[in-house]
C-alpha cells in the first residue's frame, strides 16, 4: 500500500498530462465552428506562391449567433459575386472548407447581423 502512494501523484500527472493532450487535440484538430459570409469581390486579392490557391478573400463573417469575424481564407478561382457561403474554421488552422448555401440556410441570427430580410 505504501509503494502505491508514492506513485499517485506519479499517476495523477500522467491522467492529467493525457486530459490536456486529448483537449489540444479536439481543439486543434477536430473542432470546427461554421461561420456564414457573403461573397464580394472588390475583397479578393491575388497572391502568388500558393500552388493553386491563387486568390485571397477577406470577408466579415458571422457565426450561428451573430457574431461578427475577419476571416481570410483563400480559393483557385474567383467566387460567384454575392454568393453565400458557410466556411469551416478550425482555431489555428483558419478555414478548411466551405461550401456555397442558398440564403433561406442561414441562421436567422445571421441573416439579421447581415440585413436580410
Amino acid at each position: 500500500m505504501e509503494d502505491f502512494k508514492e506513485k499517485l501523484p506519479i499517476i495523477i500527472a500522467v491522467i492529467i498530462v493525457i486530459a490536456l493532450a486529448v483537449g489540444a487535440y479536439y481543439f486543434l484538430v477536430v473542432h470546427k465552428d461554421q461561420y456564414y459570409t457573403q461573397i464580394d469581390n472588390t475583397k479578393i486579392e491575388e497572391v502568388s506562391g500558393s500552388g493553386d490557391m491563387k486568390y485571397q478573400y477577406t470577408l466579415t463573417a458571422y457565426n450561428k449567433n451573430g457574431k461578427e469575424k475577419e476571416i481570410q481564407f483563400k480559393t483557385s478561382r474567383e467566387l460567384r459575386e454575392d454568393a453565400y457561403l458557410e466556411l469551416d474554421v478550425m482555431q489555428v488552422r483558419g478555414v478548411v472548407d466551405w461550401k456555397e448555401v442558398q440564403q433561406d440556410e442561414l441562421p436567422d441570427e445571421v441573416k439579421t447581423a447581415m440585413n436580410i430580410e
